[in-house]
């Protein structure tokens, strides 16, 4: 049994934008209908004892606690305060307690005494902010109607100001073919960002992504596929890479450059390490990662509760099983590709096709594009340090898991 190290709680069920690519609100699963808008302390209290005694069993030294929603500080100052110093007891005689969480940054804005509280419990905070102002307000709105990018931006500028830039944990961009990718990591670049994700939509064989039609591939991308996406994280990976100095982090292309080097990445989006995520939601229900409301209703199910079960019992559900498999749990078409142990079949609620999750993520061909962009970059950068002479290998080799004879297309041989 792989345990869980992270716990992604849904303090509230409910949103102040109205995204219209929400998973959450947009997607196939709707069960939010029928949530509690608040995590009440008492499910709180519950949680953080289930928690303890996970890492009790477990052995476990640290653990983490992802506040997350909908929009989590819609739950307000005092409830956050209450809440979090329940959690903070699973320390207490237990493991060592890191809290984060995920916002769209307005209630930080209208309710300053959140600041306080989030400095009071150590909380890193991340926004999410999709590049210029066009872009952000091109999906991300106000009920209203109205764009949100002008409050989001001084959200952020507040979150990065001197009194508070130590909770500023980063942002979250969701990549869109709409915007210019170099334009879009420049205008993010603006706020100082410790650290960027650049999210690709969730989408599924079935939905498909923003902007691309695709049916289940019949073999390996090749490099005439159209890879719309993997082009875009090109273009950003370009501007960062090739900038005079660390301007920021960039969570995938770091997880994917560790990978091509033999490395491990503590990702579910890239490579084949076991997830150890669990989510509960705001009524005490445990789930597994919320992406999966996207490719059907009820998808992130498990049965269980932290009423009735403990963590132990949900690592060990069929449901969490299937995806801490690595290898074993991918598909015929990701086990026979040379890029297996770098893309990992990419984001598993990617994976659906009305059958299952046995295929490749419906951003294959992006993934691989990218990939081996990556992988051609490296290569040139070791030959270079290596006065000239590129590595002996075929391809960019990470303990051969990049390309192998044969194999080896544009950007790579």
């Amino acid at each position: 049994m792989v345990p869980f190290r992270q716990f992604l709680l849904k303090i509230h069920s409910r949103c102040n934008l109205a995204c219209d690519y929400c998973y959450v609100y947009e997607g196939a699963d709707q069960s939010w209908r029928d949530r509690p808008r608040r995590m009440e302390l008492a499910t709180v209290r519950r949680t953080a004892r289930r928690i303890a005694e996970h890492a009790a069993g477990q052995g476990l030294d640290e653990v983490s606690v992802v506040l997350h929603g909908g929009e989590p500080l819609l739950v307000g100052a005092a409830h956050l305060d209450a809440l979090l110093a329940e959690l903070a007891r699973i320390a207490e005689t237990g493991p060592r307690v890191r809290f984060s969480l995920q916002t769209n940054g307005l209630r930080l804005l209208d309710e300053p005494a959140l600041l306080d509280v989030l400095h009071r419990h150590r909380v890193g905070v991340a926004v999410s902010l999709d590049g210029t102002r066009a872009d952000h307000d091109r999906h991300r709105r106000l009920p209203s109607g109205a764009g949100s990018w002008e409050r989001t931006a001084d959200a952020v500028r507040l979150l990065g100001s001197e009194p508070h830039r130590e909770l500023f944990a980063g942002l979250l961009c969701v990549v869109d073919l709409a915007a210019d990718p170099v334009a879009t990591y420049e205008a993010l670049l603006e706020f100082a960002p410790p650290r960027l994700d650049l999210l690709l939509p969730h989408a599924t064989w079935r939905s498909g992504p923003p902007g691309v039609h695709r049916g289940l591939p019949t073999g390996p991308p090749g490099p005439a596929d159209p890879a719309p996406y993997g082009e875009w994280l090109i273009a950003a990976f370009d501007r960062w890479y090739d900038a005079p100095y660390r301007e920021t982090g960039v969570r995938l292309f770091e997880e994917l450059a560790v990978l091509l080097l033999g490395g491990r990445a503590a990702s579910e989006a890239v490579g084949l390490a076991p997830v150890d995520l669990v989510v509960v939601e705001a009524d005490g229900t445990v789930e597994q990662a919320d992406s999966l409301k996207a490719a059907y209703d009820g998808a992130a199910g498990t049965g269980l509760d932290v009423w009735r079960h403990g963590f132990a019992e949900a690592a060990a559900h069929p449901a969490f099983r299937a995806r801490q498999r690595g290898l074993a749990g991918l598909g015929p078409e990701c086990a026979a590709c040379p890029l297996v142990r770098v893309c990992g079949g990419g984001l598993y609620a990617h994976r659906y096709a009305g059958d299952g999750f046995a295929h490749p993520s419906v951003y294959c061909a992006d993934l691989d594009r990218l990939i081996r962009h990556i992988a051609g970059r490296l290569r040139a950068g070791v030959a270079e340090l290596a006065g000239g002479r590129a590595p002996a290998v075929a391809g960019v080799s990470a303990r051969g898991v990049l390309t192998r004879p044969g194999h080896a297309r544009a950007g790579t041989g």
